[in-house]
């Protein structure tokens, strides 16, 4: 539906300060979870050098021929440092008692019974093997006395989490700030656009009232030419059009009142008016009207025409051929009335598609690229409705597909 030539590029630098900062900031990301993840190797290196110290320094004990061993001695005088959990097992992987004597920094539920307190740690054991290999404490090197079984201090585990913390905090923050930029810039456009209308439609007031004075009077200095009078008819008749354009304008920014309209008669209307201008363009454009009924709706009849002829105007500019036809169908789809407005025109090209409704976009060498966001925006907002592209097809057609409530 719109005429096939070279579009006007989109912002190419507005694109690549937004390409550059993604870039930026996925290579931020990648160097902050590097450079975390090197911190937690070190740490687990750490640990693993504090837990061997401590089978080293069982092994001492051991070594000394010391029949009892203070473990609460090697606890807390030794091995100040540790900060991690630990369990300390027999030859067969069995928890020592006392419990609270031979573990570090668990918390133990003294409520419980040995026998459960016993399983508890267990349980442990298997998730922190998962992680470390248990270290074994072993006298002259041969007989195994002990073994260390450790897991991840608190710390380690927090910096393993924390850049992805950081990533959820600045990818929420990255989402606030991008619906919130989004929000003001609609805002912006939106005040331009109210703003560009209401002083488009001031503007054509002034120069409306004088000419409708002056075919007043040229209408009475000629009541007696009939072929005057005829071009002053068609005069007053471009005047009304005129007309109509201001009252469209001036109605975009505040809320149009809706009345109960014959969608049959409004599509009527932007038929008869175009098959009178067809000619003009050299075309043999057929407009067909194609329904099974009488479909009526609460609309804005000046507004949504303004809609129909924007969407007529698309057609027959993607019309590149002597012939061709324009199609509207009306239909009911529940509670929704759909308009198909289809053209036999030469399609538009796929990597556009996303971009027809984008404010400034045109294929045209003198179009404003304002027509079909318009006519969305005259759908959506103010009747409640949606305007979207429903199927295009390279030098098949364009079909735009209006839904609005019954």
């Amino acid at each position: 539906m719109i005429a096939g030539r070279t579009p006007r590029p989109l912002s190419p630098r507005s694109k690549n300060i937004k390409l550059g900062l993604l870039s930026g900031a996925i290579l931020i990301m990648v160097v902050t979870l590097y450079y975390s993840q090197q911190l937690v190797r070190d740490l687990q290196q750490h640990e693993n050098q504090v837990a061997a110290l401590y089978a080293h320094s069982l092994e001492y004990v051991a070594s000394e021929q010391q029949l009892s061993i203070d473990y609460s001695f090697i606890f807390d005088q030794i091995i100040r440092s540790i900060d991690f959990p630990m369990v300390l097992t027999d030859a067969d992987n069995n928890p020592l008692p006392p419990y609270s004597k031979t573990t570090r920094n668990i918390a133990i539920d003294t409520s419980l019974t040995e026998n459960e307190q016993e399983a508890f740690l267990r349980g442990l054991i298997v998730s922190y093997d998962r992680t470390y290999r248990p270290l074994r404490v072993t006298l002259q090197d041969s007989i195994v006395l002990n073994y260390v079984h450790y897991g991840e201090s608190a710390l380690v585990t927090q910096l393993r989490w924390l850049p992805y913390l950081e990533f959820g905090i600045a990818g929420l923050f990255i989402i606030v700030a991008y619906v919130g930029f989004s929000y003001i810039k609609r805002t912006e456009q939106s005040n331009i656009w109210v703003g560009m209308a209401k002083e488009t439609a001031h503007q054509l007031g002034t120069p409306l009232s004088s000419l409708s004075g002056w075919i007043e009077l040229l209408r009475e200095r000629f009541a007696a030419d009939e072929g005057s009078l005829v071009t002053i008819a068609e005069a007053e008749r471009d005047l009304q059009r005129l007309q109509k354009v201001a009252t469209r304008f001036s109605k975009i920014g505040s809320q149009p009142e809706l009345k109960e309209e014959r969608l049959n008669d409004v599509i009527a209307g932007v038929v008869a008016y175009f098959q009178r201008r067809i000619p003009q363009t050299g075309k043999q454009v057929e407009l067909r009207l194609d329904t099974d009924g009488i479909y009526t709706a609460r609309i804005n009849r000046e507004l949504f025409e303004w809609v129909l002829e924007n969407l007529v105007k698309n057609s027959l500019d993607a019309i590149t051929t002597a012939e061709g036809v324009v199609t509207f169908a009306l239909t009911r789809d529940g509670d929704d009335i759909i308009i198909d407005v289809s053209d036999t025109g030469c399609g538009i090209d796929p990597r556009y598609k996303q971009d027809i409704f984008r404010p400034g976009f045109s294929t045209k060498k003198r179009g404003w690229g304002l027509g079909l966001s318009l006519a969305r925006r005259i759908v959506d907002r103010y009747h409640g409705g949606k305007l979207i592209l429903k199927e295009t097809k390279i030098g098949k057609g364009t079909t735009f597909r209006i839904r609005i409530a019954a």
